[in-house]
């Protein structure tokens, strides 16, 4: 519910509204900010609630979609540690057209509609405060870089991000040649949009930032954070159905249980995913200063 003073009770459903919001946390409570306090139309000083978090803004045709997301789990979390600030700004808020329109069919011919750049630009240019100046462009296209836990750890060191959904048949190519963002792809896939490739995007980013977790260690040891696949977990009861939990995990022996973790991912590596296990050998050569030979 939200109250007269505009601060949200913990925590209903993000609603979106106006020309951008961005959420943060002060005392407890998640508060959404108007446009007119983040500087979007009038081009003054940002005003942010929290101190030293990551800023990531979304824009997208759709900002409802993420409404649930950034209420539940580990973004909701974040949000109320102050971690993270997200802005959701509509597309469709800086068309010029009378219905707002943010496409149109593609020259040449063809199927489908092409997102135009009219609307893209004026977004990107009106989200980019001075507060933003260094926030790192991301658009979501299946022709970009592939989404990695390396680049998400990457895109976890930046200031910020601002990431730019697409729908339709795509964008066009001005936009890609004019803003120069980074362009990135979470898969081999279609999708009908960026907007759930954001979704990816911010979820693995904002788990890596500091306070995220309850625990420091909690993605140390996850699959891909050490170029291969996790090891197998188990927890109560220590038989179900006659299966049993090993028993060294039991030992209460520390040095050999992480030794029997490690064999596990290294064999779970290799049979699920041989590929990294490639990747695992060119990096310890690497750092042994040694070239491998096949």
């Amino acid at each position: 519910m939200l109250t007269s003073a505009g601060v949200f009770d913990i925590f209903p459903r993000l609603v979106c509204a106006g020309i951008g919001c961005i959420y943060g946390c002060s005392t407890g409570r998640l508060r959404r900010l108007s446009h007119n306090d983040i500087g979007i139309t009038k081009g003054g000083k940002t005003r942010f609630i929290g101190v030293g978090t990551m800023l990531i803004d979304i824009l997208t045709i759709f900002p409802k979609m993420f409404e649930d997301v950034l209420n539940t789990s580990i973004l909701k979390i974040a949000l109320q540690k102050g971690v993270v600030r997200i802005g959701l700004h509509n597309i469709r808020d800086y068309s010029t057209d009378k219905h707002r329109k943010t496409d149109d069919a593609p020259y040449g011919g063809g199927p489908g509609m092409i997102m135009t750049c009219d609307p893209v630009f004026r977004a990107v240019e009106a989200v980019r405060t001075a507060e933003r100046k260094d926030s790192h462009l991301v658009l979501l296209t299946p022709q970009g870089r592939t989404f990695t836990q390396k680049v998400a750890r990457e895109l976890s060191q930046k200031s910020g991000l601002m990431l730019l959904c697409g729908r339709y048949e795509g964008f066009d190519e001005r936009i890609r040649t004019g803003l120069k963002p980074d362009e990135i792809s979470v898969g081999d896939y279609v999708l009908s949009g960026g907007e759930i490739a954001a979704m990816i995007v911010v979820d693995a980013v904002v788990r890596l930032l500091p306070g995220a977790l309850g625990c420091g260690a909690s993605t140390a040891d996850e699959s891909f954070e050490n170029g291969g696949l996790d090891y197998p977990h188990y927890t109560s009861p220590t038989e179900y159905r006659g299966m049993k939990v090993p028993e060294v995990l039991l030992s209460g022996h520390h040095a050999e249980i992480e030794k029997w973790r490690r064999e596990q991912a290294r064999k779970r590596t290799r049979k699920r995913r041989p590929d990294l296990s490639d990747e695992q050998a060119d990096d310890s050569d690497t750092q042994n200063g040694e070239e491998r030979r096949d």
